[in-house]
């Protein structure tokens, strides 16, 4: 289960995502990214967060701690934007808390590169889970303490939307020319031999068992919120066997394949561009 706080102070908007997600204090003494059950994308989005997010961790991959931040609306009374106090007015009670990563900075592929075999980790969860907005365009990655983070996984597992077509829906091709780590030559062979194992329907289970009822109860089709985690299980497991021979990759980028790891070094590389 994820851990419950409670927030004790709105701070600030982030106005760069879609749904208005905010900066807020909780009584753990943690700051948190929050997005709001309020928010026009609604509780599935929250879902898609939770088990992505779960997941990805369990696999060893970076992202942020995840909680459940309790949230009474009487704390955006002094926020002077009118969409802002109406998001905080519709989500009272439980939301999901973001582990703020202070002093993070947005990843650029032409300052810091990334391994093969990361790349194809990265890739291959995002195939998994069909995560459409990791693109060069917004990649949702973060750079803190010198590594890779991973973001924002609230668009993945878009068959969620409408579970009488989930079955075709996950059984699709994975589109990943546009990906934010395709120019690096991801490993995906390599990914699938080391990653597919791991993705047991125990496994499974486990992270769609931290999802609070509140946020499945009431699915269209389903009696209970545990017969809404039992789709996610038999949706994501079966592909999760091959989804790697389903992955559209483009061409690699010459100019950032074989780069050393890491940020760019001040006249590395200058040549290549």
């Amino acid at each position: 289960m994820l851990e419950e706080v409670v927030a004790t102070r709105y701070v600030a908007p982030l106005r760069e995502g879609g749904s208005l997600p905010g900066i807020v204090e909780a009584d753990d003494l943690g700051t948190y990214a929050m997005k709001f059950t309020g928010a026009g994308q609604g509780r599935k989005t929250l879902v898609a967060e939770v088990l992505c997010g779960l997941l990805a961790r369990r696999l060893g991959l970076r992202v942020p701690d995840l909680v459940v931040i309790d949230l009474d609306p009487v704390l955006g009374l002094g926020e002077p934007d009118p969409e802002v106090q109406e998001l905080l007015r519709g989500s009272a009670g439980p939301n999901l808390g973001t582990a703020y990563l202070s002093g993070a900075l947005g990843f650029d592929a032409l300052a810091y590169a990334v391994d093969a075999r990361e790349a194809g980790r990265i890739v291959w969860f995002d195939a998994l889970v069909n995560n459409v907005d990791r693109s060069w365009r917004n990649p949702n990655l973060l750079v803190w303490q010198d590594d890779l983070w991973l973001i924002d996984h609230g668009a993945s597992m878009i068959w969620h939307h409408n579970w009488p077509t989930a079955t075709a829906s996950a059984a699709r091709s994975y589109d990943a020319t546009d990906h934010a780590l395709a120019p690096f030559a991801p490993d995906l062979a390599a990914a699938a031999a080391e990653l597919a194992p791991l993705v047991t329907e125990d496994l499974l289970q486990e992270v769609a068992a931290a999802v609070p009822d509140a946020w499945l109860a009431g699915e269209e089709g389903f009696d209970t919120p545990d017969a809404v985690r039992g789709a996610y299980v038999s949706t994501l497991s079966p592909r999760a066997r091959d989804i790697h021979r389903r992955i559209e990759l483009g061409p690699p980028d010459p100019r950032l394949t074989g780069r050393r790891a890491g940020w760019l070094v001040v006249g590395e590389g200058r040549g290549d561009r």
